[in-house]
């Protein structure tokens, strides 16, 4: 999943970026309203973590025009503003959930894949295809019973192929949900990753989930013939 952080405080932007990276989101930062605003619109994001107190456009603001534009990725307003006349605001505003500071980062991590399950229409905390189990919170993946060890960024391409079961994705749509906006979509790094991917998923299994298609991109479904 593909994070957007609008913060102008760098070190708690840099906390959060850690932390979200570690547990395999891909991240980008924009310092104030307006180039928060700039990337929202510009780029693909699965969700936005917005501050209010910014300069050049305030985060009320920018949720806003976000909303006024059709922007459906949830945001979550993470602030130190916390009377309760606040909270209605940022949630009239168009905002999705609202979290003060200072905040206990596994608490900003569960509201992260709670309104992330929201967006999909996903109660669950898992996901499975065919034998392939994926636990999101533990960041367990097994098939046929057996545990595979990913590294984060190998756990966010396999989500977000399974997320997206049946469904062709093509190079650029991975990269613009798996990798952040420095990625290099010149470069060979996601055939590298999709082939780490098949290696340790369809490896010693007859049916494979993971496919290419010629000039198209990947998909990963349920071989059943």
């Amino acid at each position: 999943m593909r994070v957007l952080i609008v913060e102008d405080e760098d070190k708690i932007a840099s906390f959060i970026k850690r932390g979200l990276k570690e547990e395999g989101y891909s991240v980008d930062i924009a310092r104030n309203g307006e180039e928060g605003y700039f990337l929202a619109t510009t780029q693909e994001y699965d969700l936005i973590i917005l501050d209010l107190m910014l300069p050049k456009m305030d985060g009320l603001s920018l949720c806003r025009r976000l909303r006024q534009e059709k922007k459906t990725a949830p945001i979550l307003i993470l602030t130190v503003r916390d009377s309760i006349k606040d909270k209605v605001t940022g949630l009239d505003s168009g905002a999705d959930d609202y979290l003060t500071k200072p905040f206990a980062f596994e608490e900003l991590i569960a509201r992260c894949r709670a309104l992330l399950r929201k967006r999909d229409g996903q109660a669950t905390t898992n996901l499975q295809v065919a034998d392939l189990e994926i636990d999101l919170i533990g960041h367990k993946v097994s098939r046929g019973g057996q545990e595979i060890v990913l590294t984060p960024k190998e756990f966010g391409l396999l989500e977000y192929l399974v997320r997206n079961e049946g469904i062709v994705v093509t190079r650029t749509m991975i990269s613009e949900h798996v990798w952040d906006i420095h990625f290099d979509t010149f470069s060979n790094i996601i055939d590298v990753y999709i082939s780490y991917l098949r290696n340790k998923i369809d490896a010693g299994h007859k049916k494979p989930l993971i496919h290419t298609l010629r000039g198209k991109g990947y998909l990963l479904k349920d071989s059943k013939d």
